[in-house]
């Protein structure tokens, strides 16, 4: 789909093109063509998962699992990252290997989930030298995703999964050089960050933050900034033509409008979504086929 001069009139600040490191987008809504898609959270080793039926980067068999994926969103003409993870002490002991303790900053367990019924497992506080061993985990991971095509990585820093939990002080009682002070608390994320780059490339390389308040990270970080969380058509707008981000991520309004990009270049209305298809193991449900606009594709 071409930003500029849609049907004869100024395109709409979400619809315009963007430069982002190497690649060239022609809109500032992920996925289709000339867009940036990325993949859900994908974990890179055995001991990053905490919920099941997710995927993962960390064997030669998933990479090439992952290869006729990443070519069919290629096929469509869109940009393909990788969302590399690590949940951290958001676990239990059945989804690690062997049925051991989840690894953590700390040693300290999550309270229950009450809306979820959900009892974490008690977490082991990693060794200092066992950090290292986690920050190659995400580097082989930011290596297989290039070798299963993916044009670059991005790296889940958020949402209370193990990078955010050295982090914050409310989840690293720590007191080696990983612990205490704001630089030692980031201290891994920073080394994580650090190998992936080294491995392949600034420039395929991101990080996600927290989803608001980013004013300052903006004002601090001269790459392509994308903001998540919510968004519609009027507030995209908004806060790409006032320069608080670059792109704008859709999920859920873009799995219920394949073709979102023309939907929002139209003002059409929008086909409403059902969250109780988003996941499920029933393989009759699934997602739900939503309607293209007349005469519109997913392009």
């Amino acid at each position: 789909m071409v930003a500029s001069k849609m049907v004869a009139k100024e395109a709409i600040p979400l619809l315009t093109t963007h430069r982002m490191g190497r690649f060239e987008l022609s809109h500032r809504v992920r996925a289709t063509k000339g867009g940036l898609l990325i993949a859900e959270a994908t974990g890179v080793s055995a001991t990053a998962q905490g919920y099941a039926e997710t995927p993962g980067i960390w064997t030669q068999q998933q990479v090439d699992a992952w290869k006729p994926i990443v070519d069919a969103v290629h096929r469509k003409g869109a940009l393909f990252f990788c969302q590399l993870w690590h949940v951290g002490r958001v676990s239990t002991n059945d989804f690690q290997p062997d049925g051991q303790a989840p690894i953590s900053s700390t040693d300290k367990q999550i309270m229950p989930d009450a809306e979820s019924g959900m009892v974490y497992s008690k977490p082991r506080q990693l060794q200092t030298d066992e950090i290292p061993l986690i920050v190659d985990d995400f580097r082989r991971a930011a290596r297989n995703a290039i070798e299963a095509g993916f044009d670059g990585v991005e790296i889940h820093g958020a949402h209370g999964y193990l990078l955010e939990q050295f982090m914050k002080d409310s989840s690293n009682d720590r007191t080696d050089e990983y612990g205490g002070s704001l630089e030692n608390r980031c201290r891994f994320a920073v080394e994580v960050i650090d190998a992936i780059v080294n491995e392949i490339g600034a420039d395929r390389v991101g990080i996600r933050q927290i989803p608001h308040g980013l004013l300052p990270f903006r004002k601090a970080f001269n790459g392509t900034f994308i903001a998540a969380g919510g968004y519609d058509r009027e507030e995209g707008n908004k806060v790409v033509a006032d320069g608080y981000a670059d792109l704008v991520a859709y999920g859920r309004i873009f799995l219920a409008n394949p073709d979102l990009p023309k939907r929002f270049e139209l003002d059409s209305p929008l086909n409403k979504y059902n969250s109780n298809t988003y996941y499920t193991q029933d393989p009759v449900i699934g997602y739900t086929n939503y309607p293209f606009l007349e005469g519109s594709n997913a392009e």
